[in-house]
């Protein structure tokens, strides 16, 4: 018998529409109303600049480790920009930009990264699911939401981000073999930024692009210009629409580039070069944005620098709230109180456990519980000399004091 060729329905094409100088293929071009447009470009910028600032926070000791996401922000705000309040989103550890645009308060990144279990709360009034720092492990959660949504015939879609070195994990193939076998509303975004960490695309998989996986589990799949915040309107709004449909999921592959570091203990200077960064910094998504709207006259050098202004306003505000907040935080047995509406059995003798150890510390000491407290709470949030905040030599001072009085 002679070898036949199989006719599978699905190919994945590359979407390009705005280039570096602002460029634009009107054939392409989504139909994107000018308020939104001019939106799109202030959380771009917000987004970038909080980034640098939570950088030198970092960098000074009043936060800890972060992943920044310089270079992202067009795969962050022009996907999360098609979705409805009643739709859900699904981060990783990388996406700020699309948590503020779905109404995260800037100072409870502050605080998560400052070690306050409070940062991490979401407001029941969003549908976001907090960050999942496992990579991969998010994906089983978007596609368990699709099939929710699909159960109960909601017209809404889940939306999921993660990264290329997530593609290497089981998570991510069971995710979309699940999610494509029930049919299911997920819009699965890959932001392609190059690096797993310090290990290149090229080792994680022999796959010309990452969006031909998709065609192995018979949903569609499309490559994006990742820097191009309308090429990744256009997709996202495209994947949505067919999930409301009934259409089944999509893979979208977001093609960027990680700038800064994986996180801020990383040093990208031992395992890529500077000339591999410089070509992606001529690819920034906010200048070939900011040059597209100048030339649209939507937007002036004049709007942008005052917008600046106002941005370094809002980030400061945000700054004194958190201090402010982390000021008035006393109570560790909070952190028991939000991951679970019932909470198990474990935690509840965890929780009692822990009630009990800070009143004989503070009976001992012969002080109060809530100053035992302050001591503890000191000791991880204290610059030391060096600036890390943490460090276990005053950990075990502030123990001594708590023993001793």
């Amino acid at each position: 018998m002679p070898r036949k060729p199989i006719d599978i329905p699905y190919q994945v094409e590359h979407l390009s529409i705005l280039d570096e100088e602002g460029n634009i293929d009107g054939e392409l071009a989504p139909d994107v109303p000018e308020e939104l447009l001019l939106k799109l470009h202030r959380y771009m910028l917000l987004t970038r600049r909080f980034d640098e600032r939570m950088l030198d926070l970092q960098r000074q000791g009043r936060i800890g480790t972060f992943a920044p996401v310089k270079g992202h922000e067009a795969s962050h705000l022009g996907s999360v920009a098609v979705l409805r309040d009643s739709d859900w989103m699904v981060p990783s550890f990388r996406e700020s930009g699309a948590e503020i645009w779905r109404g995260r308060p800037l100072e409870s990144f502050l605080l998560y990264f400052a070690g306050y279990d409070e940062g991490s709360f979401v407001e029941e009034k969003r549908r976001d699911l907090p960050i999942a720092v496992p990579v991969g492990s998010q994906t089983l959660h978007a596609a368990g939401i699709g099939y929710a949504i699909k159960y109960r015939r909601a017209d809404e879609v889940a939306l999921c981000y993660f990264g290329d070195g997530a593609t290497s994990q089981g998570d991510f193939h069971e995710a979309m073999n699940f999610a494509a076998v029930f049919q299911t509303p997920v819009v699965f975004l890959c932001q392609n930024n190059q690096w797993a960490i310090s290990i290149p695309r090229t080792r994680q998989t022999r796959s010309e692009t990452l969006a031909q996986k998709a065609i192995a589990y018979g949903m569609a799949g499309i490559q994006v210009d990742g820097n191009d915040v309308l090429a990744v309107y256009a997709a996202t709004k495209e994947a949505a629409e067919r999930a409301r449909a009934g259409g089944g999921p999509t893979l979208i592959e977001a093609v960027t580039y990680r700038v800064a570091m994986h996180t801020t203990s990383d040093d990208p200077k031992r395992y890529r070069t500077e000339e591999e960064s410089e070509v992606w910094a001529r690819r920034d998504p906010i200048v070939r944005f900011q040059k597209y709207l100048i030339g649209k006259r939507l937007l002036t050098e004049e709007q942008i620098q005052a917008t600046e202004g106002e941005i370094k306003s809002e980030i400061q505000a945000a700054v004194d709230r958190s201090e402010q907040r982390m000021k008035e935080l006393s109570d560790p047995l909070w952190m028991f109180e939000h991951s679970y509406h019932d909470m198990p059995p474990h935690l509840l003798e965890q929780k009692e456990e822990l009630k009990q150890e800070l009143a004989l510390a503070a009976e001992a000491a012969g002080i109060s519980e809530g100053e035992a407290v302050e001591i503890i709470k000191r000791a991880f949030t204290e610059p030391s000399a060096d600036g890390h905040a943490g460090k276990s030599e005053a950990l075990a001072t502030n123990r001594e004091d708590i023993h001793h009085g």
